[in-house]
């Protein structure tokens, strides 16, 4: 099931997308360690399409094709041997809905701040078969818009600080209120 993203329209899009070029230009643009190498080139477009007029399925879509994903990967044990495993299938889609999501709230909280709207609101974009709690409890909170961006720009790759997006496969995002 997809996401249903409540702002994505062409404003929220031009946002996003200087959101990604921000990070390119600055070297700050999170790639995944399940990137090939070709996944590495085509990584950077195949966002910039998303961004401009796709989604986080159009970039799975791309992430899944050619061997853009690594077939595996290594792993730590809990004794400290390092072991190789495959890449989940579901890697393109965890990837892309992560990335295009951070993109979509970093390019909203443009938006509001440029609109004058101070806070955010957290919602369920997507729906999952077991909502988490934590994640349940976010539903409906708003959040600084400012800090919201600062914190998602400063965090590429990891779990940001406020904890939104908050995680994999949570399908919470941000809206206007």
């Amino acid at each position: 099931m997809p996401f249903h993203f409540a702002d994505l329209d062409d404003q929220t899009r031009r946002f996003m997308l200087d959101e990604v070029e921000q990070d390119l230009a600055n070297n700050n643009l999170y790639l995944s360690p399940r990137l090939s190498e070709a996944g590495l080139r085509d990584y950077p477009d195949a966002l910039r399409t998303a961004s401009r007029s796709g989604n986080e399925v159009t970039l799975a879509t791309v992430l899944r094709g050619s061997g853009r994903i690594r077939q595996s990967e290594e792993r730590r044990t809990r004794s400290g041997r390092i072991t190789i495993v495959r890449v989940p299938v579901t890697a393109p889609e965890t990837l892309a809905e992560g990335e295009f999501n951070r993109f979509y709230a970093r390019g909203l909280c443009r938006r509001a701040l440029a609109e004058g709207v101070k806070e955010v609101e957290i919602y369920r974009a997507k729906e999952v078969a077991s909502p988490r709690p934590e994640s349940q409890t976010k539903i409906g909170r708003r959040i600084d818009a400012a800090q919201l961006l600062l914190d998602l720009r400063s965090h590429p790759g990891v779990e940001p600080a406020l904890g939104l997006p908050p995680g994999p496969n949570s399908g919470l995002s941000v809206r206007l209120p």
